[in-house]
């Protein structure tokens, strides 16, 4: 590899931030691996198209573990403690196993009539009184996730607003030391938490993985309940956040799919899972590294704990997996996109993820006849990164 194939991402500025899908079909066309700078500094190697990426997603030779990452990196852990996200299997599946137990499906249908109540309870604040304008990150994209998550948590006393800027910050600053004050200002508070909820048994989430254990007795330790804490908070919030934001930008600017939707509400579970492929919340997974070298179609990537992304968001806009990928369609056949990854990590929270999207979505075209979006979508300011994608604000009218 030349120094004239190596790209820096960084260096394309706002337009790849806003739109980065032309630059990872450019790369797609050339092959489907490629030396880069990530926006954050450090080098990767980054894998585009379908076929490629959901192979590399499920290959356990790229390790989780930030032990295996490579010292010249020069990248640093954001979250504390030991989770599913930053282990390998066999820790992975022990964690996964006694999560699991208590992740339930009752658990979390038990959640949809209290989805509802909570959707419908800030709706009421976003329409009430003369003005009929909002912004729907503020008003209902991510006050909804953030409430359903600590609900489940058991976490009723959060500053919600402080943990908002933490969350964003520790995923989405280019800052490095921005991104460890964040992290550790949400560290401090989730021991805290921990610490609490070790004197009662409360009946939600995160007491019931204080105290659970498996047929051998197998608890999570101090350090993996800090750990899962984060990873619940943090991921339990912030990809449905950006799923519901994508989503009702797609709609609004897609004005015959929001015409369809509304015609017909039995669209509605499809839709979410276009909303999920065309603008998935997540653009590249959490880090992976190289446990040895590994041939990709030809390109071989070093082995010794080389930085490798999967651009997700690429690969649900190959077109040799989705014809006509560009072209948002709510009726499409969207099975075999990877907004929720791909293997082991497949995201736990994905049924909840999709609940939330759903009532969300459903209530808010309902509750706000003429619902357009209020400002030129050009000019809009998404999240900066490449983990999660989406836009900072969604300035709406109706």
């Amino acid at each position: 590899m030349t120094t004239e194939d190596l790209i820096d991402l960084g260096a394309l500025g706002d337009d790849f931030i806003r739109d980065p899908y032309p630059v990872y079909a450019r790369l797609r066309a050339m092959g489907p691996v490629h030396r880069v700078r990530i926006p954050e500094g450090a080098w990767a190697w980054l894998v585009v198209g379908h076929e490629a990426g959901r192979a590399l997603l499920a290959d356990q030779r790229l390790s989780k573990d930030w032990r295996r990452a490579s010292p010249s990196l020069g990248v640093r852990k954001v979250s504390a403690g030991t989770s599913m996200l930053s282990s390998d299997a066999p820790a992975h599946t022990r964690l996964r196993r006694l999560v699991a137990r208590e992740f339930t499906p009752r658990r979390m249908e038990r959640l949809t009539p209290r989805v509802q109540e909570m959707t419908d309870e800030l709706l009421d604040s976003m329409t009430a009184g003369p003005g009929r304008s909002a912004d729907l990150v503020g008003a209902l994209s991510f006050p909804l996730p953030m409430a359903v998550i600590c609900e489940l948590l058991g976490v009723p006393t959060l500053d919600r607003q402080a943990f908002r800027e933490w969350s964003d910050t520790a995923v989405s600053s280019l800052d490095a030391d921005e991104r460890g004050r964040a992290s550790a200002a949400m560290n401090d508070y989730l021991t805290a938490l921990i610490a609490e909820k070790r004197v009662g048994r409360a009946d939600d989430l995160m007491s019931a993985l204080i105290h659970t254990s498996d047929e051998d007795g197998d608890q999570l330790s101090a350090d993996e309940l800090l750990g899962m804490a984060w990873l619940l908070l943090v991921a339990g919030h912030e990809t449905t956040v950006n799923l519901i934001s994508n989503g009702v930008l797609s709609l609004l600017t897609h004005p015959d799919q929001l015409a369809a939707l509304r015609a017909d509400f039995g669209l509605l579970d499809n839709a979410v899972e276009e909303m999920l492929r065309y603008e998935g919340p997540v653009e590249t997974p959490t880090y992976r590294f190289t446990t040895e070298p590994l041939d990709v179609f030809g390109t071989v990537i070093p082995g010794g704990g080389e930085l490798v992304l999967v651009a997700m968001a690429d690969c649900d806009r190959d077109p040799a997996r989705f014809p006509d990928p560009g072209r948002f369609d709510i009726t499409r056949d969207a099975r075999g996109h990877v907004a929720f990854g791909h293997g082991i990590h497949y995201c736990l929270g994905a049924p909840l993820a999709r609940t939330e999207a759903r009532v969300a979505v459903r209530s808010l075209l309902e509750r706000c006849p003429g619902l357009r979006l209020d400002a030129d979508p050009a000019r809009l300011s998404w999240r900066t990164g490449m983990l999660i994608r989406g836009p900072v604000s969604l300035p709406v009218s109706w």
